[in-house]
């Protein structure tokens, strides 16, 4: 079952507050976050919660400015310890708030490196509720045209200019 309802305006783009609003529902579950087609070690850490603000220019000029939260998760293991609750990851995230202004609709960007490899970045799918646990699957961040994605974005919605008109307009003439 889907804990979020909200549509997002990409199937990963995950921002705090809906991961925050869904882990209050799921309390004391085990948060177990999934990437490169494995689950994070039970032993994994939060090692990092920060914020930026950033400021671009895009491939066409364009002035770009957006908000991004990071967090980075040290997947390791360690004897006797479990997946973080949900509970606890929340906490965590509380407790930077109290020292860095988190924007709660800011892109949400994970981390993840075992220790070995190098730091990858991902964005998260919807958490999900399955087997006493709550999952969040972490995806690769790829790279993007903001550009492009602006124009596929407007080429893909429908128009209502060319259906059936009760009166002429300058639409479709």
């Amino acid at each position: 079952m889907n804990v979020l309802d909200k549509p997002k305006i990409s199937d990963h783009d995950l921002n705090l507050s809906d991961l925050l609003s869904a882990l209050r529902i799921a309390g004391d579950l085990p948060l177990v976050f999934h990437y490169d087609g494995r689950q994070v070690k039970s032993g994994y850490h939060v090692t990092e919660v920060k914020a930026g603000q950033f400021s671009a220019l895009d491939c066409a000029a364009n002035p770009e400015a957006w908000s991004e939260i990071f967090v980075q998760l040290w997947d390791v293991e360690e004897a006797r310890r479990t997946h973080l609750s949900a509970g606890k990851f929340s906490a965590i995230v509380r407790k930077v708030s109290e020292h860095v202004r988190l924007n709660a609709t800011a892109r949400l960007t994970f981390e993840v490196s075992d220790g070995v490899r190098p730091m990858q970045l991902y964005c998260a799918d919807a958490p999900v509720v399955n087997d006493g646990s709550i999952h969040v699957h972490l995806v690769p961040r790829p790279a993007s045209c903001k550009p492009r994605d602006r124009w596929l974005a407007e080429t893909s919605r429908p128009t209502a200019c060319c259906a059936p008109k009760a009166s002429p307009g300058a639409c479709c003439a």
